[in-house]
């Protein structure tokens, strides 16, 4: 097993917090950036408390994956305020880029999106 291997071997048996789940999302597409050659990700859906914090975290890996992971994960700050409410978060993926493209992953599910799909204009 390699040092990075190991490292990350060890990195994933640590303890997983607990004010943070992956949550739902209904729509999910890869936009082209500004600049040529260069995308974001956005994400949206409907978080089951009003003061829920919703980010898009990166999985980690020693290789380029076919499909590089994100999830959708919500972090709640102390006390929950039982309200519905919509979210978009968006994350720069021009460091994170599967072969193929980008995974989404969910509470509901995942979706891949190919680069492929992305037209710049």
């Amino acid at each position: 097993m390699s040092t990075l291997e190991q490292s990350l071997s060890q990195f994933r048996a640590l303890p997983k917090p607990e004010s943070s789940r992956l949550i739902d999302f209904e729509e999910a597409e890869i936009r082209p950036g500004i600049i040529s050659d260069t995308y974001i990700l956005v994400v949206r859906g409907t978080k089951p408390y009003l003061n829920l914090e919703v980010n898009l975290v990166p999985l980690v890996y020693i290789q380029q994956p076919e499909y590089w992971g994100v999830e959708v994960v919500g972090t709640l700050p102390g006390i929950g305020l039982p309200a519905t409410a919509p979210y978009t978060v968006s994350l720069p993926v021009d460091g994170i880029r599967g072969k193929q493209g980008i995974e989404v992953i969910g509470a509901n599910g995942s979706k891949q999106l190919p680069f492929l799909d992305v037209k710049h204009s």
